[in-house]
């Protein structure tokens, strides 16, 4: 894997894809600056050895040029962050980006505009990518959160590049972690999947079936497969198409010696709200008009002990309605139990968007020992999929 160390940026200009879509408030402000701090540690090293940094990403999802979708907006959130002024030109191709590339001088940043105001981005235009790849001398990827799409500036543009294109420090550090997971891990491996669907996660389970030693489901695809077990869950959420689905999951990891660990019992609810009422009761034994929102407290118990006795853990999404703090006991009492076994040497990595915002929301993001940036693109790769912006790097 050919990374920054590979380079001497010692006068040269590196143009870096990163993912610097953020969110915004009203007043055109950055809310969260988590990918830009991500960014960060490439975009210094780049710097201190030499080199001129040259950013590009995108925005939103904007049609054409549309003034709320500039990266305009967060340039001073950029310099804060960085410590370095950082220079705008309001377009991403053309004579005048050309020139505010070639003039600029080592130890300075660049950000170009939206590279979404233009079509040619999504499309993976290969024109587009070429005129891209003249601003710099050597192209580092680092955008992790779009490395799962073939866009003309995450995949094509690595073409222009020959031998002087590199992982940057974030994607490096994502496709390390993911493949000590997969690949490279310590037993027992445990797989946490919550979340609402079935369907969502079944290319997943497939996939990890195989390198895991056990396997913990939890959130709304719960009763999924306590239904098709024939398990009564009341009002809860249940994809009906998918219990035939659910079985032969059970039936493969049972061939495959990984142990299942699904809620046996619940916290249910009287309606989807957060000042519902409440009553714990076995996960097969929902009544009607009831529904489960978060496991009960024998299953955080179980749960605590499988956690504690795992050496890998991949967290990928929440027990509960966490949103709700009624429903919230089981995601936080999980994240505990994680701290707890990552402090005591287990490898512990959590991605996918709920688990990221949970883990965030109850403190828990510097208790694990990695948080993966990129939502689709880590359900991709523990899908087995080769992702394009990470393919154009190493062919």
């Amino acid at each position: 894997m050919t990374t920054l160390k590979d380079f001497n940026f010692q006068n040269k200009k590196a143009l870096i894809r990163v993912d610097f879509n953020v969110p915004l408030n009203e007043a055109f402000e950055v809310t969260d600056a988590t990918r830009i701090q991500a960014a960060k540690s490439t975009i210094i090293d780049v710097l201190e050895s030499g080199g001129s940094a040259i950013l590009m990403s995108h925005l939103g999802r904007p049609k054409g040029v549309e003034e709320q979708f500039s990266l305009k907006h967060i340039v001073s959130k950029v310099t804060e962050v960085l410590g370095v002024q950082v220079k705008f030109v309001d377009d991403c191709i053309g004579t005048t980006v050309e020139d505010a590339a070639n003039n600029l001088q080592p130890g300075e940043v660049l950000l170009l505009e939206n590279l979404r105001f233009y079509s040619e981005e999504k499309k993976g235009d290969k024109d587009f990518a070429e005129k891209l790849s003249k601003l710099g001398d050597i192209y580092i990827n680092d955008a992790f959160g779009t490395a799962h799409r073939a866009h003309a500036s995450t995949a094509i543009i690595a073409e222009f590049f020959s031998e002087n294109k590199c992982f940057g420090n974030l994607l490096a550090k994502e496709i390390e972690s993911i493949d000590k997971v997969l690949n490279n891990s310590e037993k027992p491996v445990l797989a946490i999947l919550g979340g609402a669907k079935v369907s969502s996660k079944i290319t997943v389970i497939e996939n990890i079936l195989d390198k895991v030693d056990h396997l913990m489901i939890g959130g709304g695809m719960t009763f999924t497969f306590i239904k098709a077990q024939g398990g009564s869950i009341g009002d809860s959420i249940c994809e009906d198409d998918k219990m035939e689905l659910a079985l032969d999951i059970l039936m493969q990891a049972k061939a495959k010696g990984v142990q299942v660990h699904i809620p046996e019992d619940v916290v249910a609810a009287n309606k989807f709200s957060n000042d519902a009422e409440t009553q714990i009761v076995e996960v097969s034994k929902i009544p009607d008009g009831w529904q489960g929102l978060d496991v009960g407290p024998n299953t955080i118990e179980n749960f605590d002990a499988v956690v504690n006795q795992s050496k890998t853990i991949l967290w990928n999404g929440p027990l509960g309605v966490f949103e709700m703090e009624s429903f919230s006991k089981g995601t936080v009492e999980l994240g505990n139990s994680i701290d707890n076994a990552t402090q005591n040497g287990t490898f512990s990595l959590v991605g996918g968007g709920d688990s990221v915002a949970a883990v965030k929301q109850f403190g828990f993001a510097n208790k694990v020992s990695y948080v993966s940036t990129g939502g689709g693109a880590m359900l991709e790769m523990l899908e087995g999929k080769t992702l394009p912006g990470i393919e154009a790097i190493l062919k």
